[in-house]
């Protein structure tokens, strides 16, 4: 590689960093590798062939999302290699909420200075959420950004395209009274509401290092716990059971997230004692004082997400995902309501 130049180093971007961590990255892209990919990394643009056999109507479903001030955390502890499972999670598992079976992924850094061998962390950690999402990594950018954030920082965004056949596409207006929902384990906080967890126990390298039985582990080693990925398990489901409709938890938690897979006049009932709430969410509550309202107006409380199906669906539906590693029970019911969301104490 010819290009260099020294009046560009000077300003603070050394473009032979940028690419030694193509060199470095390219391992971990190729675990990600698809029948599909038609191009590598390094391209003006990602190619790649969807295969739509059995698929009558093909529809491309796209999300986007970063793993927001979580990454503070990845900065305190210097661990950068698994933010990038959090910001493939935060948008495939969107895109499967409408049934979508994701193809592949791009990512984007923007990082304060290109240093390779961290970069190559961070993208090793997007690979790994690929492979577990079995999509392919086809594309990316590493922008140096000197001036515009410190040195030792960087921020992580990303999104996926998925594809559906038409006439598959979940159907969240045929839900009716009655109907079960079924919550599925989250594998902590995931990648929302950081912000208050930051404020809530003072986030620092001291407060992190704090070690707790009720986690089994230190502060930091708890949230930094990826975000978990649950395509494998719902596409799994999808070839199981009739699903009505599908919830990805996030910042907004129970009563934002729950109410936009539902139709109107259609609520969910959720009794409190049924929610299989995660330790690190009592914590957070005890340690800041925060009113049970707000915890499940911010967080997922150990439900990473949810679906719908018929009563006589359910034990099938459990085993299915249960089969597929997950952890799964009925969370409620819904009634005929307008309320959204109803947590009954």
């Amino acid at each position: 590689m010819k290009s260099y130049s020294d009046s560009y180093k000077a300003a603070g971007v050394d473009v032979t960093a940028g690419y030694k961590a193509v060199e470095l990255m390219k391992a971990h892209v190729a675990r990600t590798m698809t029948s599909g990919v038609l191009s590598g990394i390094g391209g003006f643009g990602g190619l790649f062939e969807i295969d739509t056999t059995g698929i009558q109507k093909p529809v491309l479903v796209s999300g986007t999302d970063g793993v927001g001030t979580k990454i503070k955390i990845a900065f305190l502890l210097d661990k950068h290699d698994t933010v990038g499972i959090d910001c493939v999670a935060m948008c495939v598992n969107d895109i499967i909420c409408c049934g979508a079976k994701p193809q592949f992924f791009l990512d984007y850094i923007a990082i304060g200075k290109n240093v390779p061998e961290k970069v190559a962390k961070i993208v090793s950690g997007v690979a790994e959420g690929c492979v577990q999402s079995e999509c392919a990594l086809i594309g990316g950018e590493t922008a140096e950004h000197p001036g515009l954030m410190p040195e030792d920082e960087y921020d992580l965004a990303g999104f996926a395209v998925g594809v559906v056949d038409k006439d598959k596409i979940l159907k969240p207006e045929t839900q009716k009274p009655g109907d079960v929902m079924i919550g599925i384990r989250s594998s902590g906080v995931h990648s929302n509401g950081f912000s208050l967890v930051r404020k809530v126990f003072d986030i620092n390298e001291k407060t992190i290092a704090v070690h707790y039985d009720e986690l089994g582990m230190s502060l930091g080693e708890s949230l930094l716990t990826p975000t978990r990925i649950y395509v494998k398990a719902i596409m799994s489901l999808l070839d199981s059971v009739r699903v009505k409709s599908i919830s990805h938890i996030t910042g907004g938690g129970f009563y934002e997230n729950i109410p936009r897979s539902l139709p109107q006049g259609i609520a969910a009932r959720i009794q409190r004692r049924d929610v299989q709430v995660l330790p690190i969410f009592d914590l957070i509550a005890k340690a800041g004082n925060v009113p049970e309202r707000d915890m499940f107006n911010t967080y997922n409380m150990g439900v990473g997400m949810t679906v719908v199906v018929d009563a006589a669906d359910v034990d099938q539906a459990i085993a299915s995902l249960k089969a597929s590693g997950e952890d799964a029970y009925v969370l409620g019911e819904l009634v005929a309501s307008d309320e959204g969301v109803i947590i009954e104490a």
